[in-house]
């Protein structure tokens, strides 16, 4: 079996992190299972966590009411899942379920705050990693709006 530090250290997102950047993470960090319909998180909640998906699927949703929840984005093995944890007032603004058992890697998000404040490289180095992630994932809601009004590109 192998330790949450390979766990993380191996994780796509943290590929190539320092050493000691990988020593802070692990501090932080706790393995959590989620089975087929469980919620990670939803939407309004404390964002308390992010996570590292190492084995399953997750749906990306956002709840309409007096209609079925929007999908809009599926991760995978190899993602991240969560972002708010690091906008004040760390809540979370979609609704995150598996799909199928699912495997993750989950960061204390008033941990790693408090390592990002003390360690200004080690905070720098995770939003590096995280501004791509979240780039993408508004890439992702915004040709989900398009598809959903059926919007001409």
């Amino acid at each position: 079996m192998k330790k949450i530090e390979q766990i993380i250290g191996s994780h796509p997102f943290l590929e190539d992190i320092d050493k000691e950047f990988l020593s802070i993470l692990t501090g932080c960090a706790h393995n959590v299972t989620f089975e087929p319909g469980d919620y990670i998180f939803r939407e309004g909640e404390e964002a308390h966590h992010f996570y590292l998906l190492c084995h399953g699927r997750v749906s990306l949703e956002i709840d309409v009411p007096d209609h079925n929840a929007v999908l809009v984005q599926t991760l995978d093995d190899g993602e991240i899942v969560g972002a708010s944890w690091l906008v004040p007032p760390y809540r979370w603004a979609w609704d995150a379920k598996a799909i199928t058992t699912t495997r993750a890697v989950a960061l204390n998000a008033i941990c790693l705050r408090g390592k990002c404040d003390a360690d200004h490289d080690f905070g720098y180095e995770l939003m590096k990693r995280f501004i791509p992630a979240v780039g993408r994932r508004l890439q992702a809601a915004r040709l989900q709006l398009f598809d959903m009004y059926s919007v001409d590109r």
